[in-house]
């Protein structure tokens, strides 16, 4: 049963319009590319005072990696940056299988429901492609829209 409520929330995500655009006012963006299976996104993201204002995202991929841009864009929408890399550092570390406290996990809200990923080994660049483009993209310091 609630495999199945994962399943659909993975599909969900996967298919969702709503973030997959062109960002008009696009302070950082951030190519993030698998060679190994030909995921391939571009994030766009509005930083603002510290703050992710707004976030976009374009490309192709599986469902595991759209998904995954898809469920980080909504939990990131609105949060600064520290909070942004901190919750990137938990995502990964899920993923990874490094982190399994579910108290802990609870941060990442609908993007806790890949942490099965951590098993799959073949699927992790997957799920983790989006979020360490968005380190990328928010490491780098300067703008480069």
């Amino acid at each position: 049963m609630l495999e199945n409520i994962y399943t659909e929330l993975i599909a969900e995500h996967s298919r969702s319009p709503e973030n997959r655009r062109t960002l008009p006012h696009a302070t950082h963006t951030e190519r993030g590319h698998n060679p190994s299976c030909g995921d391939d996104i571009t994030l766009q993201l509005e930083i603002a005072d510290g703050k992710i204002v707004d976030a976009s995202f374009g490309g192709t991929g599986c469902a595991i990696s759209q998904a995954s841009t898809d469920m980080m864009i909504e939990l990131l929408r609105g949060k600064p940056i520290t909070e942004a890399k901190r919750l990137a550092e938990i995502f990964i570390a899920m993923i990874h299988g490094d982190i399994t406290d579910d108290d802990t996990l609870a941060a990442l809200d609908d993007a806790a429901a890949l942490k099965n990923i951590s098993t799959m080994p073949a699927r992790v660049k997957c799920a983790t492609l989006a979020w360490h483009t968005l380190e990328a993209a928010i490491t780098d310091g300067d703008a480069h829209a």
